[in-house]
């Protein structure tokens, strides 16, 4: 059973850092998707950033050079450093997993994917 476990959302002002993490609980593919996605209230959800089990990393455009994704093998975590933030930033963030389709990891993990329960990040003008 994967169980995703995110932590360190929270409220901050325009500008400042968070850092996001989740650990993971019973995943052992060998190769794989991971990432964080985004959901901010009458919007659709969106991937933030991904990772795969070759080092590849990619970011959705809103957020390339601001936030920075990064895994611990060891600890079975993922992390996202959030710096810059801007109120449009505000939302559910999701950590999510998957093991590789083929297709972009944005896609395997919305067709395939585990996902945690999200934290809220809230940013204020």
């Amino acid at each position: 059973q994967v169980q995703l476990v995110e932590s360190g959302g929270g409220s901050v002002e325009a500008g400042g850092s968070l850092r996001l993490s989740c650990a993971a609980y019973g995943y052992t593919y060998s190769t794989y998707c991971m990432g964080w996605f985004r959901q901010a209230p009458g919007k659709e959800r969106e991937g933030v950033a991904t990772i795969d089990s070759y080092g590849s990393i990619s970011y959705a455009d809103s957020v390339k050079g601001r936030f920075t994704i990064s895994q611990d093998n060891a600890k079975n975590t993922l992390y996202l450093q959030m710096n810059s933030l801007k109120p449009e930033d505000t939302a559910m963030y999701y950590c999510a997993a998957s093991y590789v389709v083929g297709g972009s990891c944005v896609d395997d993990i919305e067709r395939v994917g585990y996902w945690g329960q999200g934290t809220q990040v809230t940013v204020s003008s």
